[in-house]
């Protein structure tokens, strides 16, 4: 896979190299989602009093009260999403910083990426920009609801925890696609358990699995 960063400085190759070998540790198995990871620049994504702990397997904090995700976490979404295949097209909803936004757009021909929050939507764009990343469209809506957009994807990656599924974004993907977010669990959202849930586009309809335990912010809806 071409390294889209390649000549732009970058200062923490080994501490990257290092991250991803923990992540295929922790049982990650997609090399293309891997080598996406090791080729997006996560100290860029943070401010720059925390870029010391970019590479650690952490959540940080990104302002308006939200974070980018851990790499872990982030690697996950991108295999349960992927699945082994190609993928043309990608819906986001909750741009943040970019960071997931970056991964995706290493392996995916075009990201259509969603914020709610106007300066995330700002910190995203500089980002993104910054990393000549150009197979991205960055929207400040609500991906709660419909986005008045005629998309079909091949996968979506919500990454804020819902309490049920949005029913306007399945209508995004195509058959085979694959809806991935943190979904309360059943009998468990009065404890805020949630766990990375795939809803698949299937001829016999949309099929549902649970996998890992997560914690993510709440899904908002409306524009902030």
């Amino acid at each position: 896979m071409q390294n889209r960063f390649d000549g732009i400085g970058m200062t923490s190759t080994r501490t990257r190299a290092r991250m991803v070998e923990r992540l295929r540790e922790q049982g990650i198995r997609d090399e293309v989602v891997l080598a996406a990871l090791n080729a997006v620049p996560r100290h860029i994504f943070v401010d720059e009093a925390l870029a010391i702990r970019a590479y650690e397997d952490t959540p940080l904090p990104i302002g308006a009260g939200q974070t980018i995700s851990q790499p872990w976490v982030v690697a996950r979404m991108s295999e349960l999403a992927r699945n082994g295949r190609t993928l043309d097209a990608v819906l986001e909803v909750g741009t943040g910083c970019g960071y997931q936004t970056a991964v995706l757009a290493q392996f995916a021909k075009l990201v259509y990426t969603v914020e709610r929050i106007g300066s995330l939507v700002a910190k995203a764009r500089r980002n993104l920009k910054s990393l000549r990343v150009d197979n991205v469209r960055l929207k400040h809506g609500d991906g709660s609801a419909d986005l008045g957009e005629a998309l079909l994807v091949d996968a979506i990656v919500v990454t804020a925890g819902a309490t049920h599924v949005p029913q306007a974004l399945l209508a995004y993907l195509k058959p085979g696609g694959r809806l991935v977010l943190p979904l309360a669990a059943r009998g468990e959202e009065d404890r805020g358990v949630q766990r990375l849930t795939v809803i698949e586009n299937t001829p016999r309809g949309f099929k549902e699995q649970a996998f890992d335990a997560v914690r993510f912010v709440p899904l908002l809806p409306g524009r902030a």
